[in-house]
């Protein structure tokens, strides 16, 4: 199981094409240039690269806005900021309302880590339209993630087998599998990526973050981070704590975890999902085709799990719906409660030998499109998780704590664990056993966390505000489904984070929204 927040994942391939553009990305010398003097060139967006996910070129807003691609230039290491320089691919809308009303720019993390902003933000733009009334909207490929020196692993087909594994081993030989995919995995992201690897920490996103902020010309980073991105906005808070504008943190990691506790707490965190989800199913009007029970519901899946553990069902052709990718697609599901008639019609196809929308939605958790390609989401995911994260876990480490994880989840336990050997072998040394986030002298940071989050658990809301420091984290929360709660279209959450982002209204700390 991989999954988009802390865990590990996999990663894409080393296709010429995006290694000329990695190459392009990188200065080959010295530069004296001031980058925080430099000048973005604006210009229509290209259609997003494979590593972006491919596609096309994003939209015009409602009313006719278009959106707008520039690259930024950073120092490929911040330890010799007058070194080589990466490219940074940058989005941006512009603000809609009177000039003279602006605040300035509005910059986006979507999480991951190794999710692009610049995909991302126009996908999801007429959700902020409010937002856009005062800042120009704004968010960006973080360093070796889509079009910024991409981090690259294995090739695509590579990609299809390694999916297809037994990512929740049963007995030694499976095991012995599991390790020696990931070593190959992690060798093939060392060769192709050496130059990116020791360069990809949140502490270097934070530092590109204020050298953006410099080069859009704003004086103080106003923000809105999710998922992971809460974990950015907490480093950049530690780091620059005198520039931090209005900020809002959504679907909020826990900074004083290890990633051993935050898989464990994920996999509480979906397990809670899971149990939402057939609670809410068997409590229809109508018969909830999936199980007749909340708990017949889980049975049936528990069921269909094991039986797929011992022999897959047609998938998408020529691939087979395998355990793992089973659990993934289920997984991808309790993102959204909008996603809940997905997982319906999903089990009831899987239940019937037919497994093509639990394969659709592992793919969208992999970064898979129709044809083939894979995004780089998850080969920068691990990248960037294993470069953050010091611990490194041994095969003894994960069955001394399997039973834990079991406990915490029947379906999710056990691949969560063992994705914690994907740094094992990994070529960078982590930095640390979680961020420092603490920011005394920051700006008030509006913390919103959901009671149903499974990929960020209500819990870290509480514990992000209290590292955070005295005055600066101010906790808001949300009683709902589904990871975020901002997007939910909560009349109450989306207030409190308009009238503190446009009006610089601090909300009630604790103040509930349900």
């Amino acid at each position: 199981m991989s999954n988009p927040s802390r865990a590990r994942a996999a990663a894409l391939s080393a296709s010429a094409v995006l290694l000329s553009s990695f190459l392009a990305g990188c200065g080959d010398g010295n530069q004296d240039v001031d980058l925080g003097a430099q000048k973005l060139s604006w210009k229509d967006c290209p259609a997003p690269s494979e590593a972006e996910g491919g596609g096309t070129s994003p939209s015009p807003l409602p009313g006719g806005a278009r959106w707008e691609c520039a690259t930024m230039k950073a120092p490929l290491d911040w330890g010799k900021p007058k070194g080589d320089t990466i490219g940074l691919a940058l989005v941006r809308a512009k603000a809609s309302g009177a000039a003279s009303k602006r605040i300035g720019s509005l910059v986006f993390n979507f999480g991951g880590p190794g999710g692009s902003g610049v995909t991302t933000l126009p996908a999801f733009g007429t959700d902020y339209a409010k937002l856009r009334t005062r800042y120009d909207l704004v968010s960006f490929d973080p360093r070796g993630v889509g079009r910024s020196a991409p981090v690259q692993c294995e090739s695509d087909e590579q990609l299809d087998t390694y999916f297809q594994q037994d990512a929740a081993p049963d007995n030694p030989a499976e095991r012995t599998k599991l390790i020696a995919n990931t070593k190959k995995f992690n060798a093939a992201c060392e060769k192709n990526s050496k130059r990116m690897l020791p360069h990809v920490r949140t502490t270097d996103a934070a530092r590109d973050m204020d050298l953006m902020r410099q080069v859009l010309g704003d004086d103080k980073l106003h923000y809105f981070g999710i998922s992971y991105g809460t974990e950015l906005g907490g480093v950049y808070a530690h780091l620059f704590p005198g520039h931090v504008g209005r900020a809002v943190f959504d679907g909020v990691v826990d900074p004083t975890q290890n990633s051993e506790q935050g898989s464990l707490g994920q996999a509480k965190g979906f397990q809670l999902a899971l149990d939402n989800f057939a609670d809410n199913c068997t409590s229809q009007v109508k018969d909830c085709p999936v199980g007749d029970t909340a708990q017949d519901v889980k049975n049936k899946i528990a069921k269909l799990l094991k039986d797929l553990g011992r022999k897959p069902i047609p998938g998408i052709f020529p691939r087979e719906l395998t355990q793992t990718a089973a659990t993934n697609g289920i997984a991808q599901s309790l993102y959204s409660k909008d996603f809940w008639e997905y997982l319906t019609e999903g089990l009831e196809q899987a239940y019937d030998g037919d497994g093509r929308v639990l394969m659709l939605l592992s793919d969208s958790m992999n970064g898979r499109s129709e044809n083939g390609k894979y995004s780089n989401i998850t080969a920068a995911n691990i990248a960037i998780n294993c470069a953050d994260d010091k611990p490194r876990y041994t095969v003894a480490d994960v069955q001394s704590k399997l039973p834990e994880f079991r406990a915490a989840s029947p379906v999710f336990g056990d691949f969560l664990a063992w994705s914690m050997v994907s740094c094992t072998d990994w070529a960078v040394p982590g930095a640390a056993d979680h961020p420092d986030v603490s920011a005394p002298g920051s700006a008030p940071i509006l913390v919103v966390g959901n009671t149903g989050d499974p990929a960020t658990p209500y819990e870290g809301a509480k514990k992000m505000v209290d590292a955070l420091g005295k005055g600066v984290g101010v906790e808001l929360t949300y009683k709902g489904q589904g990871h975020g709660a901002y997007d939910s279209k909560d009349k109450c959450v989306q207030s409190a984070v308009n009238g503190y982002l446009l009006d610089g209204k601090v909300p009630a700390a604790g103040t509930v929204c349900s």
